[in-house]
């Protein structure tokens, strides 16, 4: 008799909700933050060597949404299941920290040009 495998359950009880939703959003941040990057590397000859730190800033960002996406998903969803869930403000902060060095930065590099 062939065995046939089922599918793993979701790791919580409400397949596509909320862990689904921040994944994207999160993915989303992360897609904005590379295409930035590589705006900034266009502007590499216009603005000299100043960009290659705008765009360190965002790719870094980036790189570290990547990095910390599967430990913020497994949160999220080990929280649905125990109806309590924790809010990942470090993420969010470290996220909006960078957004803000990059307008500084971006300023910097208008005024000195």
């Amino acid at each position: 008799m062939a065995r046939t495998r089922v599918p793993d359950p979701a790791p919580h009880g409400d397949p596509g909700l909320q862990p689904e939703r921040t994944t994207l959003a999160w993915g989303r941040t992360m897609l904005a933050l590379v295409t930035v990057s590589a705006i900034f590397l266009r502007w590499l000859p216009h603005h000299g060597w100043p960009i290659l730190l705008l765009f360190a800033v965002s790719a870094a960002a980036a790189a570290a949404i990547y990095f910390t996406q599967r430990r913020r998903y497994g949160a999220s969803a080990r929280g649905i299941t125990r109806e309590s869930i924790d809010a990942d403000t470090s993420a969010v902060l470290w996220t909006a920290f960078a957004g803000v060095v990059l307008g500084a930065l971006g300023i910097g590099v208008v005024l000195a040009a």
